[in-house]
């Protein structure tokens, strides 16, 4: 049975085509991924990303446990702060990306990757008992999965505050990038506004009770629409995120993968102290990591996908494989990101990419390949 978030309805009365994405029943599209697109960069664009997991972690021992767990440093998180981290094994590769929101001194709220939303608890339940193990002391510690409570909608666009604000009485101008707030949606709603995103726009991600979706939503395209506000399935979600190179599990990320080698090692922080992963993550980047996570464009006529080869300039030498790809809606450009080898990463190397059987034209560009003008 596949599964349905509370704005299912929503969706198909919107005339949204509804696919199976990682067991749940979402929108691909609306209007189109190119309308869709277009209106998040110009206008603001509206998002079902209720599917994603949602965990809490409380108790005096919750800093201590979720630094241990994740690779930033969550220990330097105010209250009302929020960061992206990786979470890894004790292999070193990433079991999933993730956001961390400090709610209190002694409260945490994760979010994580709806396909990975079991497997994710199960690692937690896993290093939570690692971690009880070697700090006795630990005895409060409470980790629960919260995920069917919570409808989360992301808002994202120029005018994401604008139409967000007419929602509210929180002064959502005060809410900085990666911070959010507890207040009312609709004056009762209670919701977590966060000033976070995956598509490189301004917006919010907004947490509410799972039976309030419905009547979030439809308040939000009523006060947006007018101003150009459209739904974005789940194909405009994808090429806005891939414009910025943002990293997708099951494409970028894998739990084989060391997070220097997929550009992520920024929030990798072996000053901290101890936590899941670090010494092979180390061992790993001591050893000299034989890949890189690079930016493409094309330059001769073509899209790369997921899996399509990449070769040294001349076509005779393999040197990786495309984790993804698509023709850039902002730049009307073929971009791809892809794991290459290390001596062929630098800004301006030329590579050709198999496209079914076609050896094509490409480089290697700085990235993100999309940066907002305002």
């Amino acid at each position: 049975m596949l599964k349905r978030t509370s704005l299912y309805e929503e969706h198909v009365k919107l005339g949204g085509r509804i696919v199976d994405f990682g067991g749940w029943e979402l929108p691909v599209q609306y209007t189109g991924v190119m309308d869709e697109h277009i209106a998040c960069r110009t206008t603001a664009g509206l998002f079902d990303v209720s599917h994603m997991g949602e965990v809490h972690v409380e108790g005096a021992a919750s800093e201590a446990f979720v630094n241990y767990l994740v690779t930033n440093d969550a220990a330097k998180l105010a209250i009302n702060q929020a960061l992206y981290t990786e979470m890894c094994n004790h292999q070193g590769g990433i079991v999933d990306d993730l956001l961390v929101y400090r709610r209190a001194k002694d409260r945490y709220f994760l979010v994580i990757n709806a396909s990975n939303t079991d497997k994710d608890f199960a690692h937690m339940l896993q290093i939570e008992k690692e971690f009880r193990q070697a700090n006795p002391q630990a005895s409060d510690l409470r980790i629960s999965n919260e995920s069917s409570n919570y409808t989360q909608i992301a808002i994202q666009g120029p005018l994401a505050e604008k139409i967000t604000q007419k929602l509210t009485k929180v002064p959502l101008s005060s809410v900085k990038y990666y911070w959010f707030t507890e207040g009312a949606l609709l004056g009762g709603i209670p919701a977590i506004i966060a000033r976070t995103g995956y598509t490189g726009e301004d917006g919010f991600e907004l947490y509410i009770p799972w039976n309030k979706g419905p009547e979030v939503w439809r308040a939000l395209l009523e006060a947006g629409t007018p101003l150009g506000l459209k739904p974005v399935g789940l194909g405009a979600r994808d090429t806005l995120r891939l414009e910025m190179k943002f990293p997708l599990y099951g494409h970028e990320l894998s739990e084989q993968t060391n997070p220097f080698a997929a550009g992520v090692g920024w929030v990798v922080k072996l000053d901290k102290g101890d936590f899941v992963g670090k010494a092979a993550i180390i061992q790993g980047k001591q050893k000299g990591l034989p890949q890189q996570l690079v930016g493409l464009k094309l330059l001769d006529k073509g899209v790369p996908r997921q899996g399509y080869s990449v070769f040294s300039e001349d076509g005779k030498t393999q040197l990786g494989a495309i984790t993804s790809g698509t023709l850039a809606p902002s730049l009307n450009q073929a971009i791809g990101i892809a794991y290459v080898a290390k001596n062929q990463a630098a800004i301006g190397t030329r590579l050709t990419v198999d496209i079914r059987g076609k050896k094509l034209a490409a480089e290697v560009i700085p990235t993100p390949f999309y940066k907002r003008p305002y």
